[in-house]
């Protein structure tokens, strides 16, 4: 079996630490390109500060796409992952988008994009199988019950809202049906922002305090009843990386773009 030769962007983040050593325990998985600004030009295991494959850092996504690869992770930057996944997309490579504050605009890009290529992109708010199982409850609920709001907490100095996990959370139910709003959000007295942003028709209001990693709760409402569905993230990136891997194995079977782990799994 030929390994499946990984480019990964973001090799030294949060993520990107424990996704290096976890590639290379994998047999049918191998690190062939790693990406970070702030390490460019240092050995892989230098900057990491642990054994890790021997490969220089390169400071863009196009430099180290000039290696021969089937498959990008970004785990980057909100403001350089539209450009990483298309550079990866226009040369033949698959990708795997673990970086949130992509738009729904953007993945139509990227699908029509993947689609004329013949690759496939698996972009996925939320790697943690906890937040996939939210995200299929909650799929469930919106079609029983027609009002509800999210709410996105996010570390203090997360730059993006909503995060990716909210986003992709909204659109999927916007998908189930539009929320009924009893109160048109234009009639709002006082601060309409107050009211959240619309997203996929649905309201959300993101939360950023230390304190806080990543959570999203959503929330249902009918006349004498509520119904709370919510994930919260650890401080370790053990499950994201066990996400990961798996979406690197899976991105190749299939053309275009999926949003969401749980389109590649049999729940």
């Amino acid at each position: 079996m030929t390994a499946i030769r990984v480019c990964l962007a973001g090799a030294t983040g949060w993520v990107g630490r424990g996704l290096v050593p976890a590639i290379a325990k994998a047999a049918d998985l191998t690190l062939v390109a790693a990406v970070a600004r702030t390490a460019a030009g240092k050995r892989l295991g230098d900057a990491l500060g642990f054994p890790a494959p021997d490969l220089p850092i390169s400071r863009s996504v196009e430099d180290a796409l000039g290696v021969p690869c089937d498959v990008l992770v970004d785990y980057t930057r909100p403001d350089a992952v539209r450009g990483h996944v298309l550079a990866a997309v226009e040369r033949g490579v698959h990708a795997v988008v673990g970086t949130s504050g992509l738009t729904d605009p953007e993945y139509a890009e990227i699908d029509g994009a993947a689609r004329r290529r013949g690759v496939g992109v698996l972009a996925c708010g939320n790697f943690a199988l906890t937040a996939v199982l939210l995200q299929r409850f909650a799929e469930f609920a919106a079609r029983h019950i027609p009002q509800w709001e999210i709410l996105d907490y996010g570390k203090a100095d997360k730059p993006d809202a909503p995060s990716g996990t909210s986003r992709e959370l909204a659109s999927r139910l916007g998908e189930v049906r539009p929320p009924v709003l009893h109160h048109p959000l234009d009639r709002t007295q006082g601060a309409k922002e107050a009211r959240g942003a619309t997203l996929g028709g649905t309201q959300i209001h993101s939360v950023r305090l230390p304190g806080f990693v990543s959570s999203v709760e959503v929330l249902f409402g009918l006349p004498h009843e509520r119904l709370s569905i919510r994930h919260d993230s650890g401080s370790g990136a053990e499950p994201y990386v066990a996400g990961t891997l798996l979406a690197i194995r899976k991105v190749g079977t299939f053309t275009g773009l999926r949003r969401g782990l749980d389109t590649v799994l049999e729940l």
